[in-house]
């Protein structure tokens, strides 16, 4: 299951710069950091399900090159990205 419209519309409004704001890279990585961790949990009840798996790990690279992404054209939006997701930085 995907994220529903109201975790969507709430976490556009927390990382977005103006209403309706879904491209940028800051609410992209938002919308992938809790559509992996909706996936984490769910290995954890299905451990063999490689094939969702290995969109997990898609899901992961795209997130990877949006933070390099963010981290080489708008520091300070990464910094504050990284620190409210709870993301390594």
């Amino acid at each position: 299951m995907s994220l529903l419209k109201e975790q969507k519309k709430e976490l556009i409004e927390k990382f977005g710069g103006h209403e309706g704001d879904t491209g940028s890279a800051s609410v992209q990585i938002a919308l992938l950091t809790e559509r992996i961790k909706y996936l984490t949990d769910h290995f954890k009840a299905h451990p063999k399900d490689f094939h969702s798996r290995r969109g997990l790990l898609k899901l992961v690279g795209r997130r990877r090159k949006l933070l390099k992404y963010l981290k080489n054209y708008n520091f300070e939006e990464y910094k504050r990205v990284i620190k409210e997701l709870g993301l390594k930085g």
